[in-house]
């Protein structure tokens, strides 16, 4: 089964240029799946449907998240459809199996005076002025552009070179989309680089070879850590008063996204920017416009206004 697991990763790696992060998930779901399957005498050549409705219902019995189990039956649906095109298997046993679908949340999100405390939290902390600017500049950064937090943190410095007014981000897949860079984003950025590249001549003086990344690190990735980052943020929080439990680096997206809503942005031009393949997964923002739409329908519908 890890040989399954292995040729199904590598074939996502190399035909659908699927993300590390993805392919670590699918892996670790596989391999859950495949324990359970060897506890029972079972593997992915001999189990059959009622196999798999039955891993999905211990998943329920475990207190799996509708989400979780939902993502784990895709793993193995993708799986075993690249089974069945490899010859591997005669069929795709999960491909009738319907999931359990995906509970729909509204995104946890900020104000815009609590995006400013965290930006002015940036601001200040740091061991000396080289990773404050650092800290400012991840911050105006991600809220600027909505950035996930692996795009923001493995964002190549050939994309912000010349003070570029957009800039070129590789999301989810490979795929590719031009992101505005706000003025204050701009101006924390240049700040941010005028210092990066200082340290980078001192090393380069040293035999050490300059990084390609906006934000580098001294660890085997080459740049910040997801993790790195999203301690950082935690730290912002608590210099900013905020309780650390409501920010995360994906708060800051959705804040990123709620914001423009509410400024009158189009929903469209917030998926383009946000890289959702699919306008549905946009439209859970739209909560924030409840309030607004019901002033719009009381103020402007005909039948609404009051008559002589």
């Amino acid at each position: 089964m890890d040989r399954w697991i292995s040729a199904f990763l590598e074939a996502q790696s190399a035909e659908r240029d699927a993300a590390r992060n993805t392919r670590l998930a699918y892996g670790r779901d596989l391999k859950d799946f495949a324990d359970w399957l060897e506890r029972r005498g079972s593997d992915f050549a001999q189990a059959g449907r009622a196999e798999v409705e039955n891993y999905l219902v211990f998943c329920e019995a475990q207190g799996l998240s509708k989400a979780t189990r939902a993502r784990r039956l895709s793993a193995i649906r993708q799986m075993y459809r690249f089974a069945h095109e490899e010859g591997f298997r005669a069929d795709n046993p999960a491909l009738p199996i319907k999931g359990p679908g995906r509970m729909q949340r509204l995104p946890k999100t900020l104000s815009q005076a609590e995006v400013d405390a965290l930006l002015t939290a940036a601001a200040t902390t740091g061991r000396d002025e080289g990773e404050r600017l650092r800290n400012r500049c991840l911050m105006e950064l991600i809220y600027a552009t909505g950035l996930r937090v692996s795009e923001l943190v493995e964002l190549p410095i050939a994309a912000v070179r010349g003070d570029p007014r957009m800039i070129l981000v590789r999301g989810k897949g490979g795929k590719e989309r031009m992101v505005p860079l706000s003025t204050p984003a701009r101006a924390a950025l240049t700040a941010w680089l005028a210092v990066r590249d200082r340290d980078e001549d001192l090393a380069r003086t040293k035999g050490i070879p300059p990084s390609r990344f906006v934000f580098p690190a001294g660890g085997k990735e080459g740049h910040l850590t997801r993790q790195s980052f999203h301690s950082l943020v935690k730290t912002l929080a608590l210099n900013a008063r905020i309780d650390p439990e409501r920010v995360t680096p994906h708060t800051l997206r959705h804040a990123f996204a709620t914001h423009l809503l509410e400024g009158g942005a189009d929903l469209r031009v917030i998926q383009t920017l946000l890289g959702h393949a699919d306008l549905a997964t946009t439209e859970i923002y739209t909560h924030v416009l409840d309030e607004r739409l019901k002033s719009l329908v009381l103020t402007h519908h005909p039948l609404a206004r009051d008559t002589d």
